[in-house]
């Protein structure tokens, strides 16, 4: 196991630089940068612009750019946001533990819910719990998600219980460490709903599907007529095979961590790395585009090197070369 995760992240190297590159010269040949509005402003000089590009290496050719770039990263520099003229290093520390709060959360709501209820659906199948449960699947899974988000935040203004968004309150830093935990909670709830409730409505149907196709195999026939208790013919010898299927789910969930939630950090207006990626590519925002990008391309190899080895880990049949 440990040599085969040496291997998939001396892999993960060489996707990353292709990744970064491809992004950076389709960014480049895309036209427009963050400078071209300034040179519009009669107060800035275009000498200050040129100072600015020189400093920045942004008067080299593209590629030339890129390797400038890729050097500041190997040191944890992902260069300077002109748009909000700080570091970017600094920007995504501080949205992207939102994002994992964010992501992270409708993760355990999502299988909280959906695993248990597929699993229900499967063994009461046509019940009127199964019915009841897959029209509500398919609504989950028409809605969008901001007109969810706008749905909820119309509902939490009439009834004056959870806020309205952002991630904390106003008084937060007078708040004591356990009030602060609720405050950030009581403001998680509304967006890990709408992000929860699409993915959990796909995620039921597919465990119901995954559920139903194992108890119609042999082994559970076999294991029923042997006189095992059906708790454990469902729990024990179907769930281990139906989960699996899931768990390869569970890492491409992993995985668009930073693109899943953008929308609806924008609605419930939640400071996180989604919604700086959308400003950072209307800015026209080089720097800041490419660290969010990269950012995303981690979480990417991440979320799948986790999902080979939890299916290596709950499946003994798999082995890891």
């Amino acid at each position: 196991m440990t040599s085969y995760i040496i291997r998939r992240l001396l892999i993960a190297v060489p996707l990353l630089l292709g990744m970064t590159f491809l992004a950076f010269m389709v960014i480049q040949l895309g036209g427009g940068e963050y400078f071209a509005e300034l040179r519009l402003n009669p107060q800035i000089s275009p000498e200050t612009i040129e100072q600015i590009e020189k400093q920045f290496n942004l008067d080299k050719p593209a590629v030339i750019q890129y390797f400038y770039w890729l050097k500041n990263v190997l040191k944890l520099d992902f260069g300077y946001s002109f748009s909000r003229m700080a570091s970017v290093t600094g920007l995504i520390r501080d949205r992207l533990l939102n994002t994992l709060l964010l992501s992270v959360s409708s993760i355990f709501v999502t299988w909280l819910v959906a695993i248990p209820l597929g699993i229900y659906c499967a063994v009461h199948r046509y019940s009127w719990g199964d019915r009841f449960a897959s029209f509500f699947a398919y609504i989950g899974i028409s809605i969008p998600n901001f007109f969810l988000a706008l749905l909820l935040l119309y509902l939490a203004s009439v009834v004056g219980i959870l806020p309205l968004g952002d991630m904390r309150s106003a008084n937060f830093y007078e708040l004591s460490a356990l009030g602060k935990v609720a405050d950030i909670g009581k403001h998680l709830i509304i967006p890990t709903l709408v992000i929860a409730t699409a993915a959990m409505a796909g995620l039921q149907r597919l465990m119901r599907g995954n559920m139903l196709e194992v108890l119609r195999a042999q082994y559970i026939t076999t294991a029923r007529a042997k006189g095992l208790p059906e708790n454990r013919v469902i729990y024990v010898h179907a769930l281990r095979n139906a989960i699996n299927p899931m768990i390869s789910i569970f890492g491409l969930q992993f995985s668009s961590l930073l693109g899943g939630a953008a929308l609806t950090e924008i609605v419930c207006n939640w400071p996180g790395l989604g919604s700086l990626m959308l400003e950072a590519v209307r800015a026209r925002d080089l720097y800041l585009v490419m660290g969010d990008l990269l950012i995303g391309g981690v979480l990417l190899i991440a979320g799948n090197l986790l999902a080979d080895v939890l299916l290596a880990w709950t499946d003994p049949r798999i082995r890891l070369r």
